[in-house]
């Protein structure tokens, strides 16, 4: 015990001694560069100057002012970063109080929601009532005189009833007529000329191709792009163009789950607190036309928390599965669409977000990229002098029957499912990223439909790897991938061509931007 105790001691004594000595080697070390070894450098200038003629004095003013520019350079450099990076950090931490201030804010409203009710109920029972005990008893009366339950009073649903009562004399039926029983290419020009010639509002051929063609693929499609370049505009022009008006929600800052999108049931009032997002979705239901949902700012809000359950089950292959919980019960006077508390999201139905990338919004998160097709607008379409054009009524099995004929007629070629695999290879190994099971899907579905819409097969290749699996490079460490990148680059340019893989090589030029 006495051994190992001396042991220890001198362990712990000879461990100090040197974190003292490594220390004391730093600071000499720092003495130094910043003193002796600047002196040195001045005093073997100053002897060296002796034996200078007029040019040397010269060479020797023009090295000074460079180095010192140099020198002068590099400081203001680390300077800047480091106010940008305190910045940076000072936002982060503002935002982060912001959110957890909301938090708050919410957290104590929902106190004073259940404090008041918890006084209503008090003041009930001291007055010896039952809220409820009337429509119990008629329920009870209405049961035994017919033996079946008899509905009770006023429906929790007020706004879904109302949508009920709309369609209950409506025919929904779409009947086309054979103006309107056009292809994808004729759609996509249709559109343009009706958009151009009725809203005035113009947009690119190949921005409304990738639409079509993100509809094929995917329930949600996500608009970004700076302020003023018709993200918001094209799903409201849709809306006119397929004469069914787009449904706009705006999304707000304080939704942290679902129930602040959709609603949520009162326990008090037994009452459900219905959203104008759950009417929508409902009202959809009832149509066999098409049905757009516009998420305006759609991350103002962190959108894999309140529309988490959106994005889980629209990767359901069984679109029947495609049910949100409402109500956790069934009541006989509840909406008609709702079935066992639950309500599906038809396939006529598709979620448009738009997308500013501001210090005021979250970033979008793979999880939702993944699952979405994104499509960019920065840049306003230039003005066409289009002729008057009409929209059109289509159903939804018209629209979904053309994606079909699309997929068939203009399969990928085996050459670009060979080059894609040598791409996918050669990102794997040089990046670690791959092409998923999802995202091949989705351009085995994408492609076909943008080239029906009169697009090329490398011009939607291009889209999706742009979107899909370069933008993934912005979370790796690109100073370390620089020759990767140019190695990506010649590859690219290699077997797509020159000129052709526009966009990815964009992409990754405004990645090198940042070495």
């Amino acid at each position: 015990m006495v051994e190992f105790s001396r042991y220890y001691i001198n362990f712990i004594r000879e461990f100090f001694t040197n974190i003292g000595t490594f220390f004391k080697t730093i600071f000499e070390a720092f003495a130094d560069f910043f003193f002796n070894d600047i002196k040195a450098y001045f005093e073997n200038l100053i002897n060296a100057s002796n034996n200078f003629t007029f040019l040397d004095w010269i060479a020797t003013l023009v090295v000074l002012i460079i180095n010192s520019a140099l020198l002068f350079f590099v400081v203001l450099r680390l300077f800047q970063f480091l106010r940008r990076y305190i910045k940076f950090v000072k936002r982060e931490v503002e935002k982060d109080e912001l959110v957890e201030e909301i938090a708050a804010l919410n957290q104590k409203a929902a106190e004073l929601i259940d404090e008041k009710n918890k006084i209503l109920a008090m003041k009930v029972s001291s007055l010896g009532i039952n809220p409820n005990q009337k429509e119990e008893e008629e329920q009870m009366l209405g049961e035994a005189k017919t033996g079946k339950p008899k509905e009770m009073g006023p429906s929790r649903f007020v706004k879904l009833i109302a949508v009920d009562d709309y369609y209950s004399e409506l025919i929904t039926t779409v009947n086309m007529k054979s103006k309107d029983m056009i292809g994808l290419k004729e759609l996509v020009s249709r559109f343009i000329n009706f958009s151009a010639s009725q809203l005035k509002l113009f947009y690119d051929k190949r921005i409304i191709s990738a639409f079509f063609a993100g509809m094929a693929t995917s329930k949600i499609i996500i608009l970004e792009g700076i302020s003023g370049t018709g993200k918001t505009s094209l799903p409201y022009a849709m809306g006119k163009f397929f004469n069914h008006d787009a449904s706009i929600v705006s999304v707000q800052p304080s939704w942290r789950d679902r129930a602040e999108m959709i609603g949520y049931l009162n326990e008090f009032t037994k009452k459900f607190n219905e959203s104008d997002f759950l009417k929508f979705l409902y009202d959809s239901t009832y149509r066999e036309d098409l049905s757009l949902i516009i998420l305006d700012e759609i991350n103002l809000a962190r959108i894999e928390y309140y529309f988490a359950e959106f994005l889980s089950i629209l990767e359901m292959p069984n679109s029947k599965e495609w049910k949100i919980d409402v109500v956790p019960d069934t009541l006989p006077n509840d909406p008609k669409n709702i079935v066992n508390g639950k309500i599906t999201v038809p396939q006529n139905l598709w979620f448009i977000g738009t997308s500013n990338k501001d210090d005021s919004t979250f970033t979008i998160t793979d999880k939702v990229y993944d699952r979405a097709i994104a499509i960019e607008m920065n840049e306003k379409a230039p003005y066409i002098d289009a002729p008057q054009t009409e929209s059109v009524v289509m159903s939804y099995e018209y629209l979904d029957s053309l994606f079909k004929i699309a997929e068939s007629e203009h399969a990928i070629t085996p050459k670009t499912m060979d080059n894609l695999a040598k791409l996918d290879e050669f990102i794997m190994a040089k990046f670690k990223l791959t092409f998923g099971n999802r995202i091949m899907k989705q351009i085995k579905q994408f492609i076909p439909v943008f080239v029906a819409c009169g697009g090329s097969e490398y011009e939607a290749l291009d889209f999706m790897v742009a979107r899909k699996i370069i933008r993934k490079f912005e979370a790796l460490n690109l100073p370390f991938l620089k020759d990767e990148i140019e190695e990506l680059i010649v590859l690219v340019e290699k077997m797509f061509g020159k000129n052709v893989f526009n966009d990815t090589i964009k992409y990754l030029n405004n990645l090198k931007k940042n070495f």
